[in-house]
Parts: structure tokens; sequence; C-alpha cells
């Protein structure tokens, strides 16, 4: 009898013991699986700064609603080995993930973020742009435009100031981490102006132009803000040439709205009236400074304008311009397309 009764003891506790375990991986199971597995759509950010213990990685994510419970991520990822290989940075995590998929993902680092700064945009678009996108706040990068210093010559002469860089800054597709500097974006944004400068020879076509690589930058952003058609853009710097060799005021619009602090495309005569020396209808010749980023193609057309006698230009409502050689003509064109109201 004894032995029968230890064999149901050793049965039940064997049958207890299955149990246990079994109640026990379901429970861990349930601790690494995802918090809300149906919510496929919902993306959580989560920064992890420099240094972070997997304890306060532990306790970022457990805040931020991607686990069960801090000890859990902690646990896990020592078991893994992978506690000190955890990499800081900005992530996106899904709540369909579980622990397992967010330790990985830590492990293997952020994923870098691209941004597109389109061409025409000025420094105060672009810091904008970045402070957006959660990579650099827009007072950093325009304290960095203002006051760090970048070894390029063609920043050397250039005066100081919150518009130093404008024009500089070349518009392109980048990648970046985030946690990225801003002085490391200008950088880089800076380098790709400098390739391209020097890949397409470009100071000794502004030199045969007539220009200092400074004027040609100036005037390819005018023609960069002014025009909308890719073909007009040799013809707008040939205009602009022709009224710089005249002695004539460029009255481009676009410094106006620049001397403003707007992109509005609907100027009235009050605007116009503008204390800046960015006013090209008030201040002779070129503005002091570039007022925005040009573009390969506008930077062409500044050195490799047009050979035209057109004088003057007005946009129409799709964005093409009608061009003129006389006032008289200009004149019956501004009737007919002028955006500019009293």
């Amino acid at each position: 009898m004894g032995i029968r009764k230890n064999s149901a003891i050793l049965k039940c506790f064997l049958v207890g013991l299955i149990l246990a375990v079994f109640l026990a991986v379901l429970y861990v199971n349930a601790l690494v699986n995802p918090v809300y597995p149906e919510s496929k759509n919902k993306l959580i950010a989560v920064i992890i700064p420099s240094r972070t213990s997997s304890a306060a990685v532990s306790k970022i994510l457990y805040e931020h609603g991607l686990i069960r419970a801090p000890l859990v991520f902690q646990v896990y990822s020592r078991l893994k080995g992978v506690d000190d290989k955890l990499k800081a940075g900005r992530y996106c995590f899904s709540l369909t993930q579980g622990v397992p998929e967010i330790t990985a993902q830590l492990v293997k680092g952020p994923e870098p973020v691209t941004f597109t700064v389109p061409e025409g945009f000025n420094v105060y678009q672009i810091a904008n742009l970045l402070d957006r996108r959660g990579l650099v706040e827009k007072e950093a990068f325009l304290e960095a435009v203002a006051s760090e210093n970048f070894n390029y010559s063609f920043l050397t002469s250039l005066p100081p100031g919150s518009r130093r860089l404008e024009g500089y800054l070349f518009p392109d597709t980048y990648q970046v981490g985030y946690g990225t500097k801003a002085r490391e974006i200008i950088e880089m944004m800076l380098n790709r102006f400098n390739w391209n400068v020097k890949n397409l020879n470009y100071e000794k076509k502004a030199q045969q132009a007539g220009l200092t690589l400074h004027q040609a930058v100036i005037i390819a952003s005018l023609v960069e803000r002014e025009a909308k058609k890719e073909a007009e853009r040799p013809l707008i710097a040939g205009v602009i040439m022709n009224r710089l060799k005249k002695g004539m005021p460029l009255q481009v619009d676009a410094t106006v709205q620049y001397a403003l602090g707007s992109q509005r495309a609907k100027l009235y005569y009050k605007d116009l009236q503008v204390n800046s020396p960015y006013n090209t209808y008030k201040i002779p010749g070129l503005p002091p400074g570039p007022i925005a980023c040009p573009g390969e193609s506008s930077l062409l057309a500044a050195v490799k304008p047009s050979s035209t006698s057109y004088l003057y230009y007005v946009a129409k409502p799709d964005g093409s311009h009608v061009f003129a050689r006389t006032l008289a003509v200009h004149n019956l064109n501004q009737k007919r397309y002028l955006p500019i109201e009293k």
C-alpha cells in the first residue's frame, strides 16, 4: 500500500510540476509578447539616451507602454547576453512588437532618417523642416548657422550673422541618425555644396561670366525663387544680367518676400517699400547675399544665362513667365498678370 501511495503522490507531484512549468511558460510568453497585438498602425517614438543601462531602457519602454513589466526586458536582454549592446538613438516601435523584436531592434540600432531639403528653401525653412522631423530644434540649428565655424574657402569672406550660410546649404536628400547635432547636419550640406562646386568647375564658370562665386550664388538664388519652369531659368538669369549691366534695379519680387520673411505669392505696393538691403525695388544691384539655397540647374543658369534682350518678366498664373523687351509691353503684361495689388 505504501508503495502505491507514494507512487500516486509522485504522479500528482509530477503532474503539478508539469502544470506549473506549463503555466510559467504561458506567463513568460504573455510577458514577452506584444502588449497590443491588434494595434497594427500605432507607432511609439522612443528616445534612448547615450550610456543608458538596460534597467533604464526597461523603464523607458515600460513608461511608453511597450512592455508589460520593466523586469521582463531587463531579464530577457541579460539572458540573451545583449544587455550591454543596446544602442542609443530615436526609435519608432510598433505596439505589435514583443520583447524579442524590440530587443533585436535596440541591438541593431536606430534606422537612419531620410530628409529632403527642396531647392529654393532658405535657412529658416530648413530649420523648420528639421525641427518638424524631430532631428534638431529650430533654435539650435539657427544658432549653429550663425556662430559655428566651418572650414570652407567659399565662406571665408562672408559676413557673420544668421544669414551667413544662406545659399550654401545644398538642397538634396540626406540621411542622418537621430541624435545628430546641428553642426553635423550643416557640415554635410556644406560638404555637398563644396562637392558640386568642384564637380561643376563652378568657380571657373563664374569667373568666365564676370562674377565672383558669391555673386553667382546670389543670382542663382534669385533664379531659384523666381523660376517655376526649368526652361525659363537661363532666361530669367539673362534678364537679371541685362538689368545689372544697365544699372537698372532688379525689382525681383522674391527679394521682397525674403526681406519681409514671408513666402506669400501676392505682394502689395506697400510691401515694395520695405526698408531692407534685400529689397531690390529700392536698392540697386544685387542683394548682399543669397535669398535661398539654389540647386544645380539654377547655379548653372546664373553662370550661363541666355543671350537675350529681355529686360522684364511677369509671372503668369501657371507659374510660367511672359517676357518683354520694352517697358510699354511690360506694363501691358503687368495689367494682365501682375499679382501685386494696392
